[in-house]
């Protein structure tokens, strides 16, 4: 069921011929005549339907009246037609759409509805009923409808909340049915839940898979392959249910089959723990139990266990992996592909029975999901849980792919980490959890210069959340970092490796080891010279960044930034005229910075022009500038600008009109000025 809402603008042209009023009566009485409404939100469908009855009695007594309308009524009934016309999609998607998937979306669903009735009260707060020509009793309603719409809150139906969490469960089973015991799905309460949202009759099945995989072709483009996978285990689902449920034969088959499987599952196990002939090879052994590993994953410190053990070891409080000793960065466990396939291979050759699994890789990611998903009671049901919920699978999903993929599907999954990184701190934090940071940093070295691009800014936008710039350089990330901005197969990875650098840089510790590297301020160096507009905003940036730590200031200075910086300021083109001059103000500060700042001839002209004709930032930087270069030795550049004839006029104007910074070192210059012109008996201010 596709829930989201078309955006709706007053001036987009959406608004249906004729006018407003005929709108909204017309679009008013659509949502009131719906008929055969959904099994799923009843409540929530129903009271809105009622609210907007409501109002069309409204409209048609404003239409009734035929007296010209003021602005803030006009506003008020425009913002009204968006939230029903809004309306009116919403019910229609839960009416057309999977029921079993709105109820799943129960939460988010819910949501939507609570949001349109704040629009409505909103939308009624503007509204003058008092100069409007109406009865008593229409004025009495719609205050009482604005009172209720000011203070609802968010309802959430009891009774779709238990079932949804029936669901989930019988879901969990059905997960464990593709992967172990086939068949073991508590019948009853499926049946008890499909029954209750009307699911009774095999066409009625059959209608609810058609809606299904609909809802996953609309889901494919947008929604990504997480939430595609849950709707196809949906319909796994409703597909095996029409089978079991209505037909008791079925039934007495799916139970005989749990008990041969059951058997087979005991027969493995007596299998392995005997003594066999054939001896496991180590290889194949989890170092925890020495067992078989029937599914090898992979921890942050490279080594394989089975999945049961490590996740065990994990949940009982530790933190290192059990045969290095290391200190896993992240928990994310990273199934095994390859030496899972070997185990299988060498498990057929030996006549060792296998308890088969889904070798797809969403069906690994549905498998180790919801056992981390299900096995917790759903204590609430909220949008933003759903949602989170949504990037923790789409994340550890991108991250095995990150791990075992192709070069093609690395590619991919880089892009789409890029992108969930690119909004919202909690998406941050949960791909770092999920593993995600070492693999990126590793496809830092990639030939290929999309996995390249896409991989330094991924780690770009995850660096925006603080605690991942301390994982970020925890996995060395800093001399890869480094090399894109030196050598990057593309300007937007040798340009986004300077904002990351910039990102990095915002903590103290890390602006000491990377100015400390020796790549670091060249490399900015070179894009300040020859990277776009863009680029040499980021490079200046970070540099800036970089700069505020002393001991950088010197590094800085060597490196040639100077004459650089110079030469940028007389740059059109290059658009960062501020961000040098905050460079060079910074360098003031440094002995070195000052000698070489005073070396140039075409400085000081440049300075007394932005005074003028600087953005106030600008100016601030050029006084203290040219304070900086007149005192304590200055006096050649103050010779300078005295004898320039702008210089004066514009000091004196800056300290008229300028910031309360700049004013006060404005006087200070002219002060200092004076005091030379004194000397030669010529007094200026």
């Amino acid at each position: 069921m596709d829930v989201s809402l078309p955006p709706f603008m007053a001036s987009s042209g959406l608004l249906p011929t004729g006018t407003l009023l005929e709108s909204l009566i017309h679009i008013s009485n659509e949502v009131a005549s719906m008929e055969k409404l959904p099994c799923i939100q009843v409540r929530n469908v129903s009271t809105m339907i009622r609210r907007i009855k409501l109002l069309s009695s409204l409209f048609e007594e404003i239409q009734e009246t035929n007296s010209p309308l003021r602005p803030s009524s006009i506003l008020c009934l425009t913002e009204l037609f968006s939230v029903i016309r809004r309306v009116k999609f919403l019910i229609q998607a839960c009416k057309d759409g999977s029921c079993l998937w709105g109820l799943i979306q129960t939460g988010f669903v819910s949501n939507q509805f609570y949001a349109l009735v704040k629009e409505m009260g909103r939308a009624l707060d503007i509204l003058p009923l008092s100069l409007l020509n109406i009865t008593a009793d229409i004025r009495e309603q719609v205050e009482l409808l604005h009172k209720q719409a000011k203070r609802v809150e968010l309802f959430l139906d009891a009774k779709e909340l238990q079932r949804r969490e029936d669901l989930l469960q019988v879901m969990a089973s059905n997960n464990e049915r593709n992967t172990k015991y086939k068949g073991f799905i508590d019948i009853d309460k499926l049946e008890e839940v499909l029954s209750s949202i009307g699911l009774r009759s095999p066409l009625d099945y059959e209608e609810e898979i058609s809606k299904l995989e609909a809802e996953a072709q609309k889901q494919a483009g947008t929604g990504g392959l997480i939430v595609v996978s849950n709707i196809n285990n949906l319909i796994s689902l409703v597909s095996y249910s029409k089978s079991m449920i209505l037909s008791s034969q079925e039934n007495e088959k799916a139970k005989e089959d749990i008990k041969q499987r059951s058997a087979s599952s005991r027969d493995l196990d007596q299998f392995l723990t005997s003594q066999s002939l054939v001896p496991i090879p180590d290889e194949f052994r989890c170092p925890i139990t020495l067992d078989l590993m029937r599914d090898p994953v992979i921890v942050a410190s490279g080594h394989t266990y089975d999945r049961n053990s490590i996740s065990q070891w994990i949940n009982s409080g530790h933190h290192t992996c059990p045969k290095s000793g290391q200190t896993l960065i992240h928990m994310a466990l990273i199934p095994n592909y390859a030496l899972k396939s070997l185990v299988h291979q060498w498990c057929q050759e030996n006549n060792i029975p296998v308890i088969e699994c889904a070798s797809s890789s969403s069906s690994d990611l549905e498998r180790c999901n919801s056992k981390r998903k299900f096995e917790n009671a759903v204590d609430h049901i909220s949008a933003t849980k759903v949602a989170m919920d949504a990037v923790k699978m789409t994340a550890e999903f991108l991250v095995g792919k990150l791990a075992m993929g192709s070069p093609n599907i690395q590619r991919q999954a880089a892009y789409e980490l890029r992108l969930l990184a690119k909004t919202g701190m909690d998406n941050r934090r949960i791909i770092a959890e999920a593993g995600a940071i070492p693999f990126l940093v590793t496809l830092l070295n990639s030939h290929d210069p999309r996995i390249q691009e896409n991989a330094v800014t991924a780690l770009l936008n995850l660096s925006i959340f603080d605690n991942n710039k301390i994982l970020i350089v925890a996995a060395g990330a800093m001399d890869n970092i480094i090399d894109v901005l030196e050598s990057g197969k593309t300007m937007e990875a040798r340009e986004n490796a300077a904002a990351a650098i910039f990102s990095l840089s915002i903590i103290d510790d890390f602006k000491a080891s990377i100015g400390a590297h020796a790549k670091a301020v060249p490399a900015l160096l070179g894009l300040l010279r020859e990277g776009t507009a863009a680029g040499k905003r980021d490079a200046a940036t970070a540099l800036s960044n970089l700069a505020v730590y002393n001991p950088n200031k010197a590094t800085v200075i060597v490196a040639g930034a100077v004459p650089l910086l110079i030469d940028l300021l007389m740059d059109d083109k290059a658009g960062i005229t501020d961000e040098a001059l905050g460079i060079l103000a910074s360098l003031l500060g440094c002995s070195q910075g000052l000698q070489e700042i005073r070396k140039s001839r075409v400085l000081v002209p440049l300075l007394i022009d932005l005074l003028r004709f600087g953005s106030a930032e600008g100016k601030e930087n050029s006084i203290t500038l040219l304070l900086g270069l007149c005192k304590d030795g200055g006096e050649e550049v103050a010779r300078r600008l005295l004898i320039n004839p702008r210089s004066i006029p514009s000091l004196q104007s800056l300290a008229a009109a300028g910031s309360l910074k700049a004013r006060r070192k404005a006087d200070a210059l002219l002060r200092l000025l004076n005091r030379c012109c004194s000397q030669s008996h010529n007094p200026v201010g």
